[in-house]
C-alpha cells in the first residue's frame, strides 16, 4: 500500500511537551502586576496565539489604554519570567511514549518538523534533547502572522520540501487546525483538538499517530 503521507508536521506545546503550567504561571504574575484579573479559562484563550496577541487578549480586562511600548514591556518581562521558569525543564518532561512514536515514525522514513508559534521553540527542543531529532524547525522568530494564519505551516512544508498533500498536522489548538486546513494540510487532533470536526483524524494519545503512519 502506497504511503499516504511523506512528512509529519507538529505543533510543540501542548502536543511534544506540556508548558502550559509556565505559560499560565508567567501571564498570571504579569496580571496580577497591573491589577488585571486573569484566570484558567483566559489562559486557554492564548494557545497557539502569539505573545503579544496573548497581551492583548489579557488586556480586553483593563480599563487603562497602554502604549506600545509599555506593551512591549510587559510581553518582556512575561518572557523572560517564562524563560526562567522553562530552565526546571529537562529530558524528564519528555514522555517516553512520545520519544518512542518520534523514533518509529523517524524509523519508518518520516520527514519530521515543528510548527510553533512561540518563540522559545528552540529553547524547549533544547530542553528536552529535541533540538537535532527535527529536519526543520519553524518558530515565532521565523513568521510574521501566528496561528490560525497559514505561514507556520506553509514554512515547514516548504522547509521539508514536500508538498501540502504530503504532509500531516498534528496540533491541539482549533488555531492550529485552522492554519493547517488554510495551507492544505490534513490534520491529526489531539488533545482539545481531537474533538474538531475538520480534522482528518482524532488521537486519543500520541502514540495513535502510529495507525495512521505506517
Amino acid at each position: 500500500m502506497e504511503r499516504k503521507y511523506k512528512g509529519i508536521i507538529f505543533d510543540l506545546d501542548g502536543v511534544i511537551c506540556h508548558t502550559d503550567r509556565y505559560h499560565y504561571m508567567a501571564w498570571k504574575n504579569m496580571a496580577d502586576g497591573l491589577g488585571i484579573y486573569f484566570d484558567e479559562e483566559i489562559n486557554n484563550r492564548l494557545r497557539g496565539v502569539s505573545r503579544m496577541e496573548s497581551l492583548e487578549i489579557i488586556l480586553e480586562r483593563s480599563d487603562k489604554a497602554y502604549s506600545d511600548k509599555e506593551k512591549e514591556e510587559f510581553a518582556n518581562k512575561k518572557n523572560e519570567l517564562y524563560k526562567e521558569l522553562l530552565n526546571e525543564m529537562s529530558e524528564k518532561d519528555l514522555d517516553k511514549k512520545v520519544k518512542d512514536t518520534l523514533d518509529i515514525l523517524k524509523e519508518r522514513g518520516y520527514k519530521t518538523a515543528i510548527a510553533s508559534s512561540s518563540k522559545n521553540a528552540r529553547l524547549i527542543l533544547s530542553k528536552l534533547n529535541l533540538i537535532d531529532f527535527f529536519d526543520i524547525i519553524v518558530d515565532g522568530n521565523d513568521i510574521t502572522h501566528s496561528k490560525p494564519d497559514k505561514e507556520v505551516f506553509e514554512k515547514a512544508g516548504i522547509g521539508l520540501k514536500l508538498l501540502p498533500n504530503d504532509c500531516l498536522v498534528v496540533e491541539d489548538a482549533a488555531s492550529g487546525v485552522e492554519g493547517a486546513k488554510r495551507a492544505g494540510m490534513d490534520v491529526a487532533g489531539i488533545g482539545d483538538a481531537k474533538g474538531i470536526e475538520d480534522v482528518s483524524y482524532s488521537l486519543e494519545s500520541f502514540e495513535d499517530l502510529q495507525k495512521y503512519c505506517i
